[in-house]
């Protein structure tokens, strides 16, 4: 596979100085090594929460405002990721998310269990919202390097942004699952701690072994120009991806972890911990599964060499082809009137099966901003388009709790319907782009 910049070959900086850009492979590959090491730990904090605070007795909108910060952090984070990449460089960003998520585990081992729901709360919603901050830096620093190392040849730039996606969140699985391990064998605080040490060596290791010169201080004269990118193609993909990612986390975030939690929990030490085991072993099962199915993505739509016009069309296909499930799934739901083995069994197989297709709108979601993007301007509209991924899981967490508190379950997974037909609808959108 050809490689677009060669080791040693010199380009100018923001302000015209001579640098020398690293070998692609090299610094690909450390800032891949970087962002797995910083989704491994996104999830576990994720689950540690989740299942630590639901088993203190709170109830799902009080599990919701856990995370609202955290979302609404991305937002204003990606909203400034041009001006921050092109101020600070990708190298700067990439090194304050890692710091950012290590002192956002250190201060929640200062978590207090004396204190009352509305501290508890708050604390944690603060706590995340540093969080929030530091995951939308690594990320946005990390999808904009694929766009300036990614080879120039036919199909490239899809399969090394799939590769990237798809393994981060085969990792951010395996996130899900430590992080409900550690907390049904460690204990919250101790498995908060570790994770921090951890995540610190990680940083000292990339920091001494990251290539000089990955690109970063973009010469985009607007890095700060209008909260929303002047391509409408942009824009489009932008609207269908905050949609798309609020109906995944309608029920991702609150509704089905909490009814695994009430059907597989007994109520006592050892069910719980059972149960923590159970729901973290399928939530980080569908990130694996739909992490994989990202990174085949390119492969299983035949899309190398395929020309933009051709992926968009199939991007308005596969939006359209999520939207029946969470529907079928709220009808089994509403028929079975509560838990039962066979909802259960039916809720697995359909979340699989949703997995599956969000991988791949995920994926071709995640190749196109790259591809409508111009390397002169691509944090901006980068950072544009994960503001707008932040917004629908902000959106997608706080109708979570309240549509599983007002209806439960059937209303939570019809709710997913809507925002998932709501992307379809925006994603059609792209034809006329």
């Amino acid at each position: 596979m050809g490689l677009c910049l060669p080791a040693g070959r010199h380009r100018a900086d923001g302000g015209g100085r001579a640098v020398t850009a690293p070998n692609p492979l090299r610094a690909y590959a450390a800032v891949t090594a970087a962002y797995w090491a910083f989704m491994l730990s996104d999830g576990a904090l994720r689950m540690l929460v989740l299942l630590h605070f639901n088993s203190l007795g709170f109830t799902p909108v009080q599990l919701a405002w856990l995370f609202l910060l955290y979302e609404v952090a991305g937002i204003v984070t990606n909203l400034a990721a041009g001006w921050l990449a092109a101020r600070f460089g990708l190298a700067a960003t990439l090194y304050g998310g890692l710091a950012l998520q290590i002192g956002a585990l250190v201060a929640l081992a200062q978590l207090d269990p004396g204190w009352g729901i509305a501290a508890s709360v708050g604390f944690v919603m603060a706590v995340q919202g540093v969080s929030g901050v530091a995951k939308d830096l690594a990320k946005m620093s990390s999808k904009s390097a694929v766009k300036l190392l990614a080879p120039k040849e036919d199909g490239g730039l899809f399969r090394w942004v799939a590769a990237l996606t798809g393994s981060k969140n085969a990792v951010k699985g395996l996130g899900f699952f430590l992080g409900a391990a550690l907390l049904a064998l460690a204990g919250f605080q101790a498995a908060v701690w570790g994770m921090a040490g951890v995540l610190a060596t990680i940083l000292i290791a990339v920091v001494l072994f990251l290539p000089a010169g990955l690109p970063g201080r973009m010469t985009s004269e607007d890095a700060w120009g209008g909260w929303r990118s002047r391509d409408a193609r942009v824009n489009r993909l932008s609207l269908a991806r905050m949609f798309l990612f609020g109906a995944r986390d309608v029920w991702f975030v609150v509704g089905i972890p909490v009814y695994f939690q009430s059907v597989l929990s007994d109520g006592t030490a050892e069910g719980r911990r059972e149960a923590f085991f159970l729901i973290g072993g399928f939530l980080a099962l569908w990130i694996i599964g739909y992490g994989a199915v990202q990174a085949l993505a390119p492969r299983l739509l035949g899309a190398r060499g395929q020309p933009e016009a051709e992926t968009t069309r199939k991007a308005i296909l596969w939006a359209g082809l999520l939207v029946p499930i969470p529907f079928l799934l709220a009808a089994a739901a509403w028929a079975a009137g509560g838990p039962a083995p066979w909802l259960t069994a039916t809720l697995i197989g359909g979340l699989l099966l949703f997995g599956f297709v969000f991988a791949i709108n995920s994926s071709v979601h995640s190749y196109l901003i790259l591809a409508f993007g111009s390397a002169d301007r691509i944090t901006r509209d980068v950072g544009f388009y994960y503001m707008a991924n932040a917004a629908g899981r902000l959106i997608g967490t706080l109708l979570s709790g309240l549509s599983y508190q007002i209806g439960g379950l059937p209303l939570c997974l019809a709710t997913a319907g809507a925002m998932a037909a709501a992307s379809w609808l925006a994603a059609r959108r792209l034809a006329s782009a």
